[in-house]
């Protein structure tokens, strides 16, 4: 799904056949850098865990030659992109699933949107603070659905993966959840004000990891693609994807 609505937003933003360049922070397994980097884009993958860029480096030595060239691996935390890059120097910035392990993320943000050139496109995955109730009370958590109501702590799913299949919810570990409201402020405050959101698994939420893959999947995708562009499905989607774009 994330996959699908980037690849909205990329071309309604820039022409088609642009080599754009992409900041993808906190990349994971390096999926989402890989796709773009497939495409024609060149990528620059930004990731702290050891293990992970370990992890994209062997996948990207699989590629061909031509894509292995327009791929940059850097070993960092994302809070220092200050450090590594110079403003203004992608078109498009990539955080999936990275806030919700940071405690106080407005700091961060502001780094993400100084890397950005005029009207880049930052694109954030995170929990959905206004849809915490959810999960535990479609499954009869009635205790667990009531004290969500009031918190942005965020207990995880038993997946061990993001929705675009990197890898930022580590089992065991608490997250926290963003709000739309508060996200849309900090946005606007940072140079890059949100343009477009869309919810993200509003009816697989609860599905096992263990779950048979449905015969019908293509049209499970579209049921789910359609929510997650519509009110008021997209608002209790278990992730948020917003779209800012820098001014």
């Amino acid at each position: 799904m994330v996959a699908r609505q980037l690849d909205e937003q990329i071309g309604g933003r820039f022409p088609v056949g642009q080599r754009l360049r992409v900041l993808d922070v906190g990349m994971g397994r390096g999926a989402q850098a890989l796709r773009l980097a497939r495409a024609g884009h060149q990528v620059t993958g930004v990731e702290q865990d050891a293990k992970l860029i370990a992890a994209a480096r062997e996948e990207l030595a699989g590629e061909p030659e031509g894509i292995r060239e327009r791929v940059r691996l850097v070993e960092s935390d994302g809070r220092d992109t200050g450090v590594h890059f110079l403003p203004g120097s992608f078109d498009v910035v990539l955080c999936h699933g990275v806030l919700m392990h940071i405690e106080e993320p407005d700091p961060m943000l502001a780094g993400l949107a100084r890397m950005l050139a005029p009207g880049g496109l930052l694109s954030l995955l995170v929990c959905n603070g206004d849809a915490l109730a959810m999960r535990p009370g479609l499954s009869g958590d009635w205790a667990g659905a009531l004290s969500a109501f009031d918190t942005t702590a965020h207990l995880p799913h038993p997946r061990t993966t993001s929705d675009d299949g990197e890898g930022p919810v580590r089992p065991g570990t608490d997250v926290r959840a963003d709000r739309l409201s508060d996200l849309t402020a900090t946005l606007a405050g940072i140079g890059a004000p949100l343009h477009t959101w869309y919810g993200v698994r509003v009816f697989t939420d609860t599905a096992k990891d263990e779950a048979q893959i449905p015969a019908d999947v293509g049209t499970l995708l579209a049921v789910e693609e359609r929510a997650g562009k519509t009110d008021p499905y997209r608002s209790v989607a278990a992730l948020l994807h917003l779209c800012g774009v820098r001014g």
